[in-house]
């Protein structure tokens, strides 16, 4: 090897690391164009003294959301006092203490204590810097799925779109993100909530190929050296990533690569530094969705990969559905659930095939043997 290709110790294949950061606000938001748009055309009427709309955000992993809404909230705080935007991380925060902490910290300046205060004087010290200041809140409620799962989403809801009927403020608006496709927060809401949550759904996609080609483009030429990551390299980790539909992979790929190429001393990732990168990162993704799927979605998803190991089987539904018998004897209708769930978890695809009577191929979207290690013991016991 040359001289002048070796990296020395003191030397970075990173111009900027932070760019591959989920915490990282691009410059520039990519294909989400329409989204922040019908999102900013619901926090518009708090600009005219009125009161913001609510919004359900929703769509696989990895499609923008979160994104979507930190830079339209990072608008509104540059460009306007008429509007409180309150950004909530659900993961991290879950109980009705810990999301109006927030909201309160957000509005009033400074974190309130955690002992020594009850909720009700946190609510009630926050509306009122609120009505001082006479601006709308616009609370965002990201991984909303998460106080869903702990029972708290209903009671939340109901304190912040409420909030005007006890204090001396606007009607406040929520945004409420999820990436489970299987629940639907619209329709998710008790009767006393839902008289006051009437949401607009703004759906987000997975990203194309091309479009992920340009997002990764993007956060290439910003966060690595020119040179370091080939075209060739690129167009393989595009290729990976939608495949996952998630672009968070993507972006960790080319930082992964751009680290194993830098550990070894060398100026350029190469091929196999992305595919090092593919196995700490996919194979992981892949046992995640696995272990969140139910016993018998999980022994299908099981049998479904031990077909597809066989290059002459028939891996149209129906045929699917017949072989599957012997392992898992269920009705058709749980069947085709089950096969929805595994196509909403990302780990198939139902392609239409109109040579064969418009009839379903079912599509692993991993390598079969991956799938088998996914799923292991668990995957041949059998469920009903």
């Amino acid at each position: 090897m040359r001289q002048r290709e070796i990296l020395r110790y003191d030397q970075t294949l990173f111009r900027d690391r932070e760019v591959f950061e989920f915490t990282y606000m691009p410059d520039v938001l990519h294909h989400r164009d329409a989204q922040i748009r019908e999102l900013a055309l619901l926090a518009r009427p708090a600009l005219r003294g009125g009161s913001p709309r609510s919004a359900v955000l929703r769509g696989p992993p990895g499609t923008g959301k979160t994104t979507t809404a930190r830079r339209l909230f990072a608008e509104i705080e540059e460009t306007t006092q008429q509007i409180a935007p309150v950004y909530i991380n659900c993961k991290q925060h879950r109980t009705p203490f810990a999301v109006f902490a927030c909201i309160f910290e957000a509005v009033v300046g400074y974190t309130p204590p955690s002992t020594g205060k009850h909720i009700d004087e946190v609510v009630r010290l926050a509306a009122k810097r609120l009505s001082e200041r006479d601006a709308a809140l616009l609370v965002c409620l990201d991984d909303a799925n998460y106080l869903y799962e702990a029972r708290q989403f209903n009671d939340l809801l109901y304190r912040i779109l409420r909030l005007y009927e006890g204090w001396d403020v606007r009607k406040p608006g929520v945004f409420a993100i999820s990436s489970d496709l299987r629940l639907n927060l619209s329709t998710g809401v008790d009767e006393r909530v839902r008289s006051v949550f009437h949401p607009t759904e703004v759906n987000f996609p997975p990203y194309a190929k091309p479009e992920i080609l340009e997002i990764l483009g993007d956060r290439i030429r910003q966060g690595l050296y020119p040179n370091v990551m080939p075209k060739a390299n690129v167009t393989l980790i595009a290729d990976l990533t939608a495949r996952e539909q998630d672009i968070r992979i993507g972006i960790d790929l080319v930082r992964v690569a751009a680290e194993n190429a830098e550990n070894a001393g060398r100026r350029t990732a190469t091929r196999k530094d992305v595919m090092d990168a593919s196995r700490s990162i996919i194979t992981p993704t892949l046992q995640k969705r696995a272990a969140d799927l139910s016993e018998g979605e999980r022994t299908l998803l099981y049998r479904i990969a031990e077909l597809a190991q066989n290059t002459g089987a028939d891996m149209t539904s129906g045929a699917i559905y017949e072989a599957t018998q012997e392992y898992i004897p269920t009705g058709e209708t749980t069947y085709r659930t089950r096969l929805r769930r595994l196509e909403e978890a990302g780990l198939i695809d139902l392609a239409l095939r109109t040579d064969r009577g418009r009839t379903r191929e079912v599509l692993l979207r991993f390598a079969p043997e991956q799938v088998l290690a996914a799923c292991g013991r668990t995957g041949k016991t059998g469920a009903p």
